[in-house]
């Protein structure tokens, strides 16, 4: 004899779970996913339609069906356009699946050899001016991978890991985040310079505190807080106001401080020779700021992220950068 009411209840649970599999899937459709995270990537939906070779309607339908499925507002309609809290979240588990499917198709031997995964780290620009290429280049030269490296202050790039948009991040923040790992990665020393001409001028009478409040500095952009440290350092207090000038150039920065304009603080690599050749000077001699820098990463089982972390940490402890 059977049982109507098992066979009912056991009909209940397979068509809920189909439909929750159903939804699931339609939630997770990674080319709505793909276009969502492009568009926040791209800081636009028109940018984001020649990135994947598609309309700008496309792109719009596919994120229209995502906020859709997930009844939640993915994308802010700003310019540029940005992720909400949600779109983050779920950038991220876009971006961790890449990562790991495509290990899996390297596994099977599904993986095009002409094809490229791309990873977003989050750097400071000295980093990448100076030692991070370089750390990485055997482990590029070896693998399909293309960097996304999305500059930002050494102090700020663990937002980009929290938010979710980058999967590693180079930063001064010790302590490691919920759900990453951290590890120690090289000493970076800096040191506040100006040119003869402009001590000359602006510093005849000494180096005082007072004086730096309408003497003209040099700052990156306006998250570089490095000049404080040194007045924290040197003075134990900080000027109320400094005129700045801002140049987010690694590069032109040293020209500016060296052509007089501006005093400014430089990575103790970048200087060095200039001090030793007279054509800059210390404001503070013999002192320096030290910064130390962290590797953090989402901590999930990916052979990839971790052959990547294990390149980054062994040689930007040993890397010398003349």
């Amino acid at each position: 004899m059977v049982d109507d009411s098992h066979s009912n209840d056991v009909s209940k649970i397979n068509y809920f779970n189909n439909s929750l599999a159903t939804l699931i899937q339609q939630m997770f459709d990674y080319k709505l996913l793909e276009a969502m995270a492009t568009v926040a990537a791209e800081g636009g939906f028109e940018k984001a339609a020649k990135k994947l070779f598609i309309t700008q309607s496309a792109v719009s339908q596919r994120v229209k069906l995502l906020e859709n499925n997930t009844g939640q507002l993915l994308l802010t309609r700003t310019t540029p356009v940005k992720a909400t809290e949600t779109g983050l979240k779920l950038i991220r588990h876009y971006q961790q699946v890449r990562i790991l499917e495509n290990e899996i198709n390297e596994e099977v031997s599904l993986k095009d050899e002409n094809s490229f995964t791309s990873i977003a780290v989050g750097i400071n620009a000295d980093s990448i001016a100076t030692w991070f290429l370089k750390a990485v280049q055997p482990f590029l030269l070896k693998e399909n991978i293309l960097l996304d490296i999305r500059a930002e202050d050494q102090e700020q790039t663990h937002h980009l890991l929290r938010n979710g948009e980058v999967i590693g991040c180079v930063s001064s923040q010790k302590d490691a985040f919920q759900g990453c790992s951290v590890h120690f990665l090289r000493t970076t020393k800096y040191r506040m310079v100006a040119a003869p001409e402009f001590m000359d001028k602006w510093f005849s009478d000494g180096v005082t505190f007072e004086r730096f409040s309408s003497v003209p500095a040099l700052l990156f952009n306006r998250k570089d807080t490095l000049h404080y440290k040194f007045f924290d350092n040197f003075f134990a207090k900080r000027p109320t106001e400094i005129p700045f000038h801002y140049l987010p150039s690694t590069e032109k920065f040293v020209d500016h401080i060296l052509s007089g304009i501006a005093y400014g603080v430089l990575m103790d690599q970048q200087c060095d020779k200039h001090i030793t050749s007279g054509k800059l000077i210390e404001l503070f001699p013999s002192t320096m700021v030290q910064v130390d820098l962290y590797w953090h990463c989402w901590n999930f089982s990916s052979s990839l992220l971790s052959d990547f972390s294990k390149t980054l940490i062994q040689n930007a402890k040993t890397l010398k950068i003349e």
